[in-house]
């Protein structure tokens, strides 16, 4: 097998685990909003996130070819980027969606990576957007990507850490 069909088989393994978080994340998702008094904020920008991601493997798709090389290191920095996304799933259980949903009276999430970083999941997003091209050398769309995906992190983290200073002064 060459290095082209292995590239192609971890981008289709990524890209079937997107959609089955992102599967999860509807269902999630659902749950809070008829279950638990909940409600979405930052709809607006979920469409540019949702593109962005998009893009992103659809570019990567675009530029493997028979000179493209795995890099191994980067790979595994990829994969334990993957466990420690599992980790946050983990630990939000039904809390854990794509979108930003306000569930009143919950307490805030302090066990698991959240011990540490208050948004940990957005670190591993932000790592993954750039080692991911990385194993293939691709570095315009890491560094084009990288740059995008800041933006909208910047929007989201800002609608975010606002929800939640409403959610503790209401």
């Amino acid at each position: 097998m060459n290095s082209a069909n292995i590239s192609l088989i971890i981008l289709m393994l990524v890209c079937l685990q997107r959609l089955g978080e992102l599967f999860l994340a509807h269902k999630n998702t659902k749950y809070l909003l008829s279950h638990c008094d909940a409600y979405e904020v930052g709809r607006k920008h979920y469409p540019l996130l949702v593109l962005l991601h998009l893009s992103w493997l659809f570019s990567i798709y675009l530029m493997i070819d028979q000179t493209t090389v795995i890099n191994s290191v980067f790979l595994i920095i990829f994969c334990v980027l993957q466990l420690l996304r599992v980790w946050v799933i983990h630990t939000l259980g039904v809390y854990w969606t794509t979108r930003i949903i306000v569930v009143p009276n919950a307490k805030l999430v302090k066990r698991g990576p959240y011990r540490f970083f208050k948004h940990p999941n957005y670190l591993i997003v932000i790592a993954e957007v750039a080692v991911f091209p990385a194993i293939f050398s691709m570095w315009p769309i890491l560094l084009t990507f990288s740059i995008a995906n800041a933006f909208i992190l910047m929007i989201r983290v800002k609608i975010e850490n606002q929800s939640l200073i409403e959610k503790s002064i209401s």
